[in-house]
């Protein structure tokens, strides 16, 4: 048997330097750390609370001195053989042992399969060699793990990251940016920034700053040279769109001192739905506009048609749809085309939405062709990543945004700086970035045109 073999380890801790620090302190060093994944860790009272953290996986290139100082001593060899026992798997030194030739076959079998655990075939053996069915099980498992993440994630098994590099990345990580995201930003930096501009972390992490504001898209409001003007909501059921209708009709139609300086018209469509129709009759008193429930195509035809005359605006609220229900979603199309082809269809979607379900969302409704997204409840949250790597996933524009259920006043014209300032753990300097990305969404709301 050689006299160094490679050892697989994992280790978890709140973050990627604590996982590290860990790391080194149970098996020494050199070692080579191979990934690092977002984990739950249990915590708290009976371990019912846990707490997100990093698991960094990775393998121990060679014996340290202390080990080999033991397998040389009769009493090293001892405890060794003890460890073994327990299962804490420490490759080392032992009799020459018939190797079961079933267990030998899957671990060779498996081992033909990558070249880069060939060094790990040695210590396996050992394991099966003297009876170990737990430990080589356990063994198989977490190497067979290691080589899939590997090879579905694409990260070079040889390759050790830069620091800042890793930084960066626990960045994106702890702002719940997908991966196709991060990767995309990785490469980028390994691309574009040297060795030497990689050692200054805070300028790299004002360039990562640069590049994520570049992903966002914000969309050019239209403005009433055409009237009337036809704005129709969409979006999954629950992500506020009643309420965000009521703040747009209040903020292009009453001005700062309470009078109305347009003529809007509430619709729903959503008329069956217990409460929907109350709470929009409900503003529309409140602020004195005209409210119509339709319940069909022609009947929506017929609202637009005749009070189009002297109307600036209609806005018209829509039935909450399951994105998965293709049927329902292509019936509501066909209502809504009663509106004709000059209507602006926005998405409303929930800032709360986990990224896959975000994409998924903006792909489902793509048949509306709607033309911005509307993020939602950005207040119940303190991450964005998942917003701007699905938005830019798709290359969708972002119109407005909206935090919290005040009307008229929890709303605001998206920007890019608001979503850069809302990033964990990254150091802005706002300043700068409202010279790099001007911040158009500071005017007041009564003042939109």
């Amino acid at each position: 048997m050689k006299g160094t073999m490679n050892r697989v380890f994992s280790e978890q801790a709140p973050t990627y330097y604590e996982a590290e620090r860990k790391a080194k302190e149970k098996y020494g060093e050199p070692l080579t750390i191979l990934m690092h994944e977002t984990v739950k860790i249990p915590g708290g009272f009976l371990n019912l609370f846990s707490q997100e953290g990093v698991k960094i996986t990775g393998i121990i290139p060679t014996l340290n001195r202390g080990i080999r100082s033991q397998i040389s001593s009769p009493l090293g060899k001892a405890t060794i053989q003890k460890d073994l026992t327990r299962g804490v798997g420490i490759p080392t030194v032992l009799p020459t042992v018939q190797v079961p030739t079933a267990q030998k076959n899957a671990s060779e079998n498996l081992y033909q399969e990558n070249s880069l655990f060939a060094e790990e075939k040695e210590k396996i053996l050992a394991l099966a060699g003297v009876g170990k069915d737990t430990a080589l099980k356990e063994v198989l498992t977490e190497v067979k793990a290691l080589k899939e993440k590997i090879e579905n994630q694409g990260y070079a098994s040889s390759q050790e990251e830069h620091p800042t590099l890793n930084r960066i990345d626990d960045l994106l990580i702890l702002n719940d940016f997908p991966v196709s995201y991060r990767k995309t930003m990785l490469a980028r930096m390994r691309k574009e920034i040297s060795i030497d501009g990689l050692n200054n972390f805070f300028a790299v992490q004002d360039k990562v700053l640069e590049w994520i504001g570049e992903s966002i898209k914000i969309y050019e409001t239209e403005t009433f040279k055409l009237r009337p003007r036809i704005m129709i909501l969409v979006g999954p059921t629950g992500v506020g769109k009643t309420t965000t209708l009521a703040k747009l009709a209040a903020n292009f139609g009453i001005n700062e001192k309470g009078r109305h300086k347009r003529r809007i018209v509430l619709v729903t469509i959503d008329a069956y739905r217990i409460g929907a129709k109350e709470q929009l009759e409900k503003y529309s008193e409140w602020m004195e506009f005209p409210f119509f429930p339709v319940v069909d195509y022609d009947e929506l035809k017929k609202i637009i048609a005749m009070n189009s005359e002297g109307t600036d605006l209609f806005l018209i609220d829509t039935i909450g749809k399951n994105p998965r229900d293709m049927v329902q979603l292509g019936e509501m199309k066909q209502l809504l085309d009663a509106c004709g082809r000059l209507a602006e269809i926005h998405l409303a979607v929930a800032a709360t939405t986990k990224s896959s379900d975000f994409i998924e969302i903006l792909q489902q409704f793509e048949s509306f062709n709607y033309k911005s997204v509307i993020v939602t409840k950005i207040d119940e949250t303190v991450r964005t990543g998942n917003v701007i790597g699905a938005l830019s996933e798709k290359a969708k524009p972002v119109s407005y945004i909206t935090d919290g259920q005040t009307v008229p006043t929890d709303i605001r014209k998206a920007s890019i700086v608001q979503f850069l300032i809302n990033l964990e753990g990254f150091k802005v300097n706002r300043i700068k970035l409202e010279e790099m990305f001007p911040d158009k969404g500071q005017e007041q709301m009564q003042q939109w045109r």
